[in-house]
């Protein structure tokens, strides 16, 4: 894809993610996520937090923060999830889809989309929504995934396999922990999936509860 085609995918991406959200009733915005410690509200904070955060913002965030981005991030989204209504997260992420923001370090348009689509699946997936993520823009963050990407999320892999089911993907070698596409992205990223999603020996040590 080229940067107009990736630009396409995160307006859509950011677009069904607002669809979704706007549908939710209050108590589903508070239940949890697959990114530990966040509830519906901290993971939407977060989507919209570079529309609505200035570089100075940005800059006083990270002093406070002692450098760490992580810890910044966190302290913003409990922030702007207890500040904001959720019509006004709604509202932060359908008004952005076209936004032109890119992860700083990152490889540029298809590391936002991996960014919109690794927490909207955050959201989705723990909710039990079924409606996948299409697969041209899961062919796209899975090709952008790199071995820092990996480092970053504290993942070990050794000795698996993982094997889509839905597309052509194969990382690692070992035994086979096979799944759709989107659910292999999650297990890259570290996260812990609802039970029956991953299939193969190694599938309960990428599973939760």
């Amino acid at each position: 894809m080229n940067d107009t085609e990736v630009r396409a995918a995160i307006a859509a991406q950011r677009a069904e993610t607002a669809e979704f959200l706007a549908g939710l009733d209050e108590a589903m915005w508070d239940a949890p996520t697959l990114c530990a410690g966040w509830r519906v509200r901290e993971v939407a904070a977060h989507l919209s937090m570079p529309f609505r955060t200035s570089l100075p913002r940005f800059l006083v965030g990270m002093i406070a923060a002692r450098g760490n981005f992580d810890r910044l991030a966190d302290r913003a989204a409990r922030a702007d999830a207890a500040r904001m209504s959720s019509d006004a997260l709604v509202a932060a992420i359908r008004d952005n889809t076209a936004h032109p923001w890119k992860p700083p370090g990152g490889s540029g348009y298809a590391s936002a989309l991996s960014h919109d689509v690794i927490h909207g699946l955050d959201i989705t997936v723990a909710l039990g929504h079924t409606e996948p993520v299409p697969l041209d823009r899961m062919r796209l963050v899975l090709g952008a995934n790199t071995q820092r990407s990996l480092d970053y999320f504290g993942v070990d892999l050794d000795g698996i396999a993982l094997q889509a089911t839905d597309l052509d993907f194969r990382h690692g070698e070992g035994e086979v922990l096979s799944g759709a596409a989107q659910d292999l992205l999650l297990v890259l990223c570290g996260r812990a999936l609802p039970p029956g999603r991953l299939h193969g020996a190694p599938a309960a040590r990428f599973t939760s509860g």
